[in-house]
């Protein structure tokens, strides 16, 4: 019953409009009973008693009833389907909102084919148990009732004995309904992991293609396709079960109909007019007993489908965002760490981290794959929230700012780079709130992109593809420089953003940062020690602990991780005073 209280707080958004189609279903439920009535009026008092005068009104109130029911029927049915799309827009959006809200974590567990399910065949079944579903059962539930109430006052006993079937048509109902409810919850598991495999082969298909897997991808679909059948042969199955006893029992309805009403008739205790009213209500009571396993289906259909999607409205995000968060125009750009250790699940990913950074500074974040680097990037931005421990902004807790208010001033060139299926331009100007072409092409020149851009077809209108399928890495890693630039941050991140450059290009960018952003906090992630030299401050991590920081000529002379690092990169060190020496020779 959660499931239909949660569709109707949708529903009453539109309630008199719903309340209003509610209504012309019943009407129409109930002038249908009219018709058959009239059939056995016309039996027994034109053609048994040759009141011909009763001919031609009879039929003009019967045409005119069909008329009636005809409009009336159509009517609803529109109204309903509007305020299946309406409600469907409805959750659609409140879905799509929840889905910016959560934070990465729900992303890291949640399977993209699982989210596309629940927006796409999830959506649909909902949307079909509100145009259709709905309005078909309180339809057949009032016309059966019409139906029983008007044959029992015609004849009370024939009424009766028909009813003996319903008991047996209600059990083998439940039945049908009890058995068909896990299978449903199956196939939604089932068909999300289908979309799962296929989404993933779409979007690595230039690995598939590199490794020729094209046959072992074949292999793992046909064993999820396969999954997906036989799931939904099960449900075949027990509505095979099932549904022929229902239609046996229906027509069970016609075989005492004809049988009694016979006997009746026969006994002068029912006319025949009567037994042709009776006969045409028969549809009333088989119709609905027909409907009822197709209507049962879509039921669970729609059980298990809206499950799904009430769990991802409801998730909790884990990033809350204050109340009466600070939201300042421009943060500063000092950042602190305080004894901030981190965990992802119960695994320590960052031990006892200390570190103070002063606005204008360069940090660099260097160590080994896994090391934790990424890790202390995503605390900044507050991607995930510290185990324990303080992250400071310009003195103040994170936690204590607006969220929108800190990511507006921290903007992030991230490892993993992403493009949008759209224009170069409108790429590089995601981060502002109207677009500047000027700024554009600013920043495009800062990110050393401008030259390879223009050259482009349509320059800075060039349709890039899906995650900038057509360029190449060090393309779109100026491509994300830019974007990443043109929001002219109080801390810009740079997340390994140059490793597709080679050392020149590297080099100007970095001069053109240096020349532009003097006051601006920058954290660079990098595995070159080209690319991070210069920097203020590094922080060497291994295993989550800062195990070296300092200038890169202070990390030299300490001869540990980093000193082994650069002699691995650069061949052997040089002091200061020995690189003079050998200048002036």
């Amino acid at each position: 019953m959660d499931r239909i209280r949660w569709i109707f707080s949708y529903i009453n958004k539109y309630k008199f409009k719903f309340t209003f189609a509610m209504i012309i279903v019943l009407v129409c439920s109930a002038i249908s009973m009219i018709n058959p009535y009239l059939s056995g009026k016309l039996v027994d008092e034109v053609i048994l008693h040759g009141k011909k005068n009763l001919l031609i009104s009879i039929l003009a109130m019967m045409i005119g009833i069909t008329l009636v029911k005809s409009i009336v029927r159509y009517t609803y049915q529109m109204l309903f389907e509007r305020i299946s799309q309406d409600v469907i827009f409805e959750i659609r959006r409140e879905m799509y909102d929840k889905l910016q809200e959560l934070d990465l974590d729900y992303y890291n567990r949640t399977r993209t084919g699982d989210i596309m399910a629940r927006m796409t065949g999830d959506m649909d079944a909902v949307r079909h148990f509100v145009s259709w579903v709905m309005y078909n059962i309180l339809e057949n539930a009032t016309a059966f009732i019409c139906a029983v109430l008007t044959m029992a006052v015609i004849n009370i006993k024939l009424t009766l004995l028909m009813l003996l079937v319903t008991p047996f048509v209600g059990l083998s109902a439940y039945m049908m309904a009890k058995s068909s409810n896990p299978v449903f919850y199956k196939i939604r598991e089932k068909f999300s992991r289908l979309n799962t495999v296929v989404q993933e082969n779409i979007s690595g298909n230039r690995v598939v293609k590199a490794f020729a897997k094209e046959d072992y991808e074949k292999v793992k679909f046909e064993n999820e396709n396969q999954g997906y059948m036989e799931t939904n042969m099960e449900l075949a199955n027990v509505t095979k079960t099932y549904l022929p006893i229902l239609n046996a029992l229906a027509n069970m309805f016609t075989i005492v109909m004809v049988l009694v009403g016979g006997i009746l008739i026969i006994n002068n205790e029912l006319t025949m007019g009567e037994l042709v009213t009776f006969n045409g209500l028969i549809w009333a009571i088989n119709n609905p007993m027909n409907m009822v396993g197709f209507l049962i289906n879509d039921v669970q259909r729609f059980l298990a489908s809206s499950r799904k999607i009430k769990i991802l409205i409801s998730e909790e995000t884990k990033i809350k965002n204050p109340e009466d968060g600070i939201k300042p125009e421009r943060i500063k750009g000092s950042v602190e760490f305080k004894n901030v250790n981190f965990e992802y699940g119960y695994e320590p990913v960052l031990k006892d981290i200390n570190f103070k950074v002063e606005q204008g500074q360069t940090v660099a974040i260097f160590g080994q794959t896994g090391a934790g680097k990424s890790t202390i990037i995503n605390l900044i931005e507050r991607f995930y929230d510290v185990t324990s421990g303080e992250v400071l902004i310009d003195g103040i807790n994170i936690k204590k700012y607006d969220l929108e208010a800190l990511r507006r001033s921290i903007s992030i060139s991230m490892q993993d780079v992403f493009l949008f299926s759209n224009t170069i331009e409108e790429n590089i100007s995601y981060g502002l709130p109207k677009m500047d072409e000027d700024k554009v092409s600013w920043a495009a020149e800062m990110a050393d992109a401008s030259d390879f851009i223009q050259r482009l077809s349509d320059s800075y209108e060039t349709v890039v593809g899906e995650r900038g399928v057509g360029l190449s890495g060090g393309q779109k890693q100026r491509i994300t420089l830019a974007r990443s630039i043109i929001k002219d941050p109080s801390i810009l991140i740079l997340d390994d953003t140059t490793s597709s450059l080679d050392v020149e290009t590297e080099a100007m960018i970095q001069q053109n940062l240096n020349r532009v952003y003097k006051d601006t906090t920058c954290f660079i992630i990098a595995h070159r020690i080209s690319s991070i030299k210069d920097a203020d401050l590094i922080l060497v991590l291994d295993d989550g602990r800062i195990v070296e920081s300092g200038t890169h000529n202070e990390l030299l002379k300490k001869k540990g991780h980093y000193y082994e690092v650069y002699q691995a990169q650069y061949g052997s060190y040089l002091s200061e005073e020995e690189e003079q020496r050998e200048e002036v020779q």
